[in-house]
């Protein structure tokens, strides 16, 4: 009941507060006698890693992770992976004025009245710091799906209403990762950023799209009715702090269309479809096409501007933000969307083996 875990065969449990000694997690049914790349998973980390920018908090964590079970001799024994990461540059002066005031469209409000207590440094469990425990996970998750020939990108797709409206075959979506914006055409990069910064400038924020493709899935990878892999996928991003929105295939824009003209026509008996506006999965369960979809992330919560709000006595006041914090999520968000949709396909790939026993 506490809402902790993620998954069914292969689970991730995280604890942690963002200011606390440190934050970790439990992955549990991960395979055994799997060599793990630790140097992979540190990349990863560091593609999520604070500071790395102006247009991005500043705090500055190394993200260093520690391994306290579950490997042995660079394998997995098949036993829970632990794990922590210390948190190191902590600054709770910056938070002490939030005590007892309820940030507009932030999480306070809500965990007092569930809790009836809340950390409030940094908004302890609802921050996204607690993201770097999905990032290790999904590292792991992308390490077992490599051995299956899956492939996990991402890229920025929109900054506000700056668009880059192309399909993802038209892109080198390696190249998301030669800008600090995420975004494989270098001319919609610059625009981002510009849109990132002159935003940054008014003490404002902003929001947009991370649009991801899952490549290599066999045919049969998912489950009928409630545990649909698309459904488990929408949850995973959903999960995921500021998204607003989960858009698989053609999605909204296959509303304005006929059956005519959105039906995927098979080319051969392999699946293969000669378009893919299902987005790579039919009936919950994947076709062998590429398995693609859109995350839209609001703004963020915490303005550098006067907002009004109120206390915990309903007193109205004035907040404003103080000390560190993202303009914009999605260069940082991107590997969290790869690690939330890798440990969605590599529990319902574990599943399907299950199934064929």
């Amino acid at each position: 009941m506490s809402g902790n875990t993620f998954g069914k065969l292969l689970t991730l449990t995280t604890f942690g507060e963002s200011h606390g000694i440190s934050i970790g997690g439990i992955i549990d049914g991960y395979p055994s006698n799997i060599s793990i790349n630790k140097n992979e998973i540190q990349k990863e980390l560091d593609r999520r890693k604070p500071g790395k920018s102006v247009l991005t908090t500043q705090r500055k964590e190394e993200d260093k992770v520690e391994f306290l079970s579950g490997i042995f001799e660079g394998k997995t024994l098949g036993t829970p992976i632990g794990f922590i990461i210390k948190n190191n540059d902590v600054n709770i002066k910056d938070y002490n004025h939030l005590k007892d005031k309820f940030r507009p469209s932030h999480a306070d409000f809500t965990y007092e009245k569930k809790y009836k207590i809340r950390d409030y440094r940094g908004g302890g469990r609802s921050s996204a710091r607690e993201t770097v425990c999905r990032v290790i996970a999904g590292a792991f998750a992308k390490q077992l799906l490599a051995k299956e020939k899956v492939v996990i990108r991402s890229y920025v797709s929109s900054v506000g209403e700056i668009l880059l409206d192309r399909n993802y075959k038209e892109l080198d979506l390696l190249k998301s990762d030669q800008n600090f914006i995420g975004c494989p055409d270098p001319f919609f990069a610059k625009k981002m950023e510009n849109e990132i910064k002159k935003v940054k400038n008014n003490g404002d924020t902003i929001g947009g799209i991370i649009t991801c493709v899952i490549s290599g899935c066999k045919a049969g990878w998912g489950e009928p009715v409630f545990d649909k892999i698309n459904a488990d996928l929408a949850k995973a991003m959903l999960s995921i702090n500021a998204v607003k929105g989960f858009e698989l295939g053609g999605g909204f824009h296959m509303t304005t269309k006929k059956g005519s003209e959105v039906n995927d026509v098979f080319l051969e008996k392999g699946g293969k479809t000669a378009t893919n506006f299902s987005g790579g999965i039919q009936g919950g369960i994947s076709n062998g096409n590429d398995i693609y979809f859109n995350v839209a992330f609001k703004p963020v919560a915490t303005l550098m501007q006067d907002q009004r709000s109120i206390d915990n006595k309903g007193n109205e006041v004035k907040i404003k933000g103080k000390g560190r914090h993202d303009p914009c999520v999605l260069p940082r968000a991107r590997p969290i969307v790869e690690a939330m949709a890798a440990l969605t396909i590599a529990d319902h790939y574990l599943r399907s083996k299950t199934n064929n026993i």
